[in-house]
């Protein structure tokens, strides 16, 4: 069940907009801000509370590349493949992680630390390449710049 706090949240949300629907991206970052992911039982609620079918609260929450559908560790990192990072050793900087982490794409390391996925692009091309990790941009990476930023998250 969505929380008193998670309801409050959404409430205050869909005053934003003319009508609660117009919330629903919201909806979805204020549950996931709380539980870490959204669960199938998170998308009927959310949509019970914004008068929406669960399959259109589904197909937003599909649609977005963060938001998770699934558990997720207390660190996501997402790993940009555009095709600049890829000129600028994408593939390079994704195996170092991939080796390091011991996890591909989609899979979450086995003390929860880390999740690593793909996203299509960061914006950040004359930078690249480029991660995230959680809401951190780190650009211009090199190999050794990965271990000293995996570092600092626990």
């Amino acid at each position: 069940m969505l929380s008193t706090k998670e309801k409050e949240e959404i409430y205050e949300e869909t005053r934003l907009y003319p009508y609660p629907a117009a919330a629903c991206i919201d909806a979805l970052k204020i549950v996931q801000h709380h539980r870490g992911w959204i669960s199938d039982e998170a998308i009927e609620e959310i949509a019970s509370e914004l008068d929406m079918s669960v399959e259109d609260v589904d197909s937003v929450a599909t649609f977005y590349t963060r938001i998770y559908r699934k558990p997720v560790g207390r660190n996501v990192i997402l790993v940009c493949d555009s095709i600049s990072c890829m000129v600028m050793g994408y593939e390079s900087m994704y195996k170092h992680i991939s080796d390091k982490l011991s996890v591909h794409f989609g899979e979450t390391t086995p003390d929860g630390r880390f999740t690593l996925l793909p996203i299509s692009c960061l914006g950040d091309c004359d930078h690249a390449p480029s991660l995230m990790i959680n809401d951190d941009l780190h650009n211009n990476l090199t190999i050794n710049s990965i271990d000293e930023i995996l570092e600092k998250y626990q």
